[in-house]
């Protein structure tokens, strides 16, 4: 908490793979959304929400985009940890490194999509998207 942007986006990453890494049982419980009605874990998972949207704030999304920004970065970090996870990495090639370089992609997407530096109009990413 208390960080926006790249800076926040990098945290989150290093901190979700290492919680996948020290707690790969928790980390596969946590992955599915929590039943409804079970509000200890309903108020869990928006808090951990919480946090990531905080960070995406900095990138200027809110509403419907937030939430697919989100959704965005939970699957390709979900995605490098899965398959670290299985043995799906097998050159000799750094995988923090690899690690590290996704993390940087998905920092240049939420440039380009938040209405910041990016030039965004006032429609947002997702309209502006849809008029080309």
């Amino acid at each position: 908490m208390g960080r926006a942007g790249d800076e926040a986006v990098r945290a989150l990453a290093q901190a979700y793979r290492g919680f996948a890494r020290r707690h790969p049982g928790q980390y596969a419980a946590s992955l599915a959304a929590p039943p409804r009605g079970d509000h200890e874990l309903e108020q869990a998972a928006t808090a951990i929400a919480e946090v990531v949207f905080a960070a995406l704030r900095g990138y200027g999304l809110e509403g419907a985009n937030l939430i697919h920004a989100t959704r965005g970065l939970r699957a390709a970090l979900h995605g490098f940890v899965a398959l670290e996870a299985a043995g799906g990495f097998g050159l000799p090639e750094s995988r923090d490194e690899s690690y590290e370089q996704l993390v940087e992609l998905v920092i240049a997407g939420l440039h380009a999509l938040g209405p910041g530096e990016a030039g965004a109009d006032a429609a947002g990413p997702t309209r502006r998207r849809r008029a080309k």
